[in-house]
């Protein structure tokens, strides 16, 4: 099966660059498809210096639905939202007034590869932070989800002058041989060959936990079910079992893979309750379970529901995870073909807009424009 690759190098135009992120991409390039996803054969998108971040989330959605191994090869910066206090990568038109609106999010990376297996999805980050963010990182560590392997570093900011991102050239040098050996092998290959550069980074090197950072902890095993709970009550054994459901959908078996989602989504509630995080992790999964099977209206009504329990247990209107939740049920919403669902659910979208406005622009008066349309429909 072909794997995917995203070579995404970005940073700001101007006085707030402090990486030259693109100049890697011409070395990465070099290397061959296959090397770099570590298959037989690979599909390379090729992101650089991209100015929107809407446009950036659709290839990185793209990639991460992509049967296959997926390897995110990702350079550039990452500042600090204003508001929110929360990481993201800047892209071209990014300016410190404007981190918000213009840079990625960093938990929009976590969300879309949080349904991948560890075992075929891998970050490698050149990242270099401003002062306020590379405090931030160091002190908090850098969530990049439950099933990602994660390798590279975050650098400070430079002492003068334009930073280079050594790791991520070293990386592709190494590579250019033509073999690609394990991430957590050629991580240290890298590191011992540029050892002033990379002095006092923060170093991540995780085959697969909820953050990368010092204080990282070990990568779950599995949901935990009650002891006493029956065989029949419990989820199928195994380390990961996001492995197996991306099996079941990339063998085109959906209705088993929405089945074992379930059974992990009945013990979550049983073992920590219905609005746990991890009652509420295995909603999102079938969630997006829903779309992948083809059903954009159940989807949509699940991911409806998933922020609506959010809110319930107070979280924000402006929480990464609730803004999530209502951006998936929009873009779900949008792909309706039966105008009477849509109608239903569009209504109920629009008041949960009027609470979670999100980061996209427009967002209601889009939902509004389009219910008028299919009200006006026959």
């Amino acid at each position: 099966m072909p794997g995917t690759v995203l070579l995404l190098a970005a940073s700001p135009v101007g006085r707030g660059r402090l990486v030259d992120a693109a100049g890697v991409l011409p070395v990465l390039a070099a290397v061959a498809p296959a090397v770099l996803s570590g298959a037989d054969t690979a599909n390379v998108v090729e992101l650089a210096d991209p100015l929107e971040p809407q446009a950036v989330l659709t290839r990185l959605r793209a990639a991460a639905a992509a049967p296959g191994p997926l390897t995110v090869y990702l350079t550039g910066q990452l500042h600090l939202d204003r508001r929110q206090h929360r990481p993201h990568l800047a892209l071209a038109r990014t300016t410190a007034a404007t981190v918000r609106y213009t840079a990625l999010p960093w938990h929009w990376i976590r969300e879309e590869l949080r349904l991948r297996s560890a075992a075929d999805t891998a970050l490698v980050v050149d990242l270099h932070a401003d002062a306020e963010t590379w405090k931030h990182i160091t002190e908090r560590g850098l969530d990049c989800g439950p099933y990602t392997a994660v390798y590279g570093r975050v650098a400070p900011p430079a002492r003068r002058g334009l930073a280079e991102p050594a790791y991520m050239k070293t990386v592709a040098t190494l590579l250019r041989s033509g073999h690609r050996p394990p991430l957590d092998t050629l991580h240290e290959q890298a590191l011992s060959r540029i050892p002033e550069e990379t002095r006092g980074n923060l170093l991540l090197a995780h085959p697969g936990g909820r953050a990368a950072g010092p204080a990282a902890p070990p990568p779950p095993a599995g949901l935990a079910v009650p002891l006493g709970a029956g065989p029949a009550d419990r989820p199928p054994v195994g380390p990961d079992p996001h492995a197996a459901i991306s099996a079941a959908v990339q063998g085109g078996l959906h209705g088993e893979a929405d089945g074992l989602a379930a059974r992990y989504e009945e013990a979550a509630v049983r073992a920590y309750g219905a609005g746990s995080e991890e009652a509420l992790h295995w909603r999102e999964v079938r969630a997006d379970l829903a779309m992948f099977a083809g059903d954009p209206a159940r989807s949509c009504r699940a991911w409806l529901a998933v922020a609506e329990a959010r809110l319930a247990a107070g979280q924000a209107v402006d929480a990464p995870a609730v803004e999530a939740a209502v951006d998936r049920a929009h873009h779900q919403w949008g792909r309706i073909e039966d105008s009477a669902r849509a109608r239903e659910l569009g209504a109920a979208l629009a008041e949960l807009r009027l609470r979670v406005p999100g980061r996209r622009r427009g967002a209601l008066e889009n939902i509004q424009r389009q219910l008028g349309r299919l009200q006006a429909a026959p």
